[in-house]
């Protein structure tokens, strides 16, 4: 297994770097024997309350600040709700 490709060679064998990657190798793209990148693995997708965060620092969702956004009540469902909210999609 290679840490180091040439641009040719990284083109030629992205699934194989990719498979490097996602098991947490990084690699190193040269172009005329010069280290020119460093491909990285992506960092694992973080949980909601970071997610939720995110949105609210920049500016995207407001919140209560007391409220927790985890703790969301249960949702009433009745026969034909979703047919009603189509239906009331259509009349404009």
């Amino acid at each position: 297994m290679k840490d180091r490709y040439s641009v040719y060679d990284a083109k030629a064998k992205l699934s194989e770097i990719l498979r490097q990657l996602k098991r947490s190798h990084s690699v190193v793209i040269t172009e005329r024997g010069v280290d020119v990148a460093r491909v990285i693995p992506a960092e694992p997708a973080s949980g909601l309350d970071k997610r939720i965060k995110a949105l609210y620092q920049s500016g995207v969702i407001t919140m209560n600040p007391s409220a927790d956004p985890r703790k969301i009540g249960p949702v009433a469902r009745r026969p034909g709700a979703l047919k009603r909210f189509m239906a009331s999609r259509h009349r404009y």
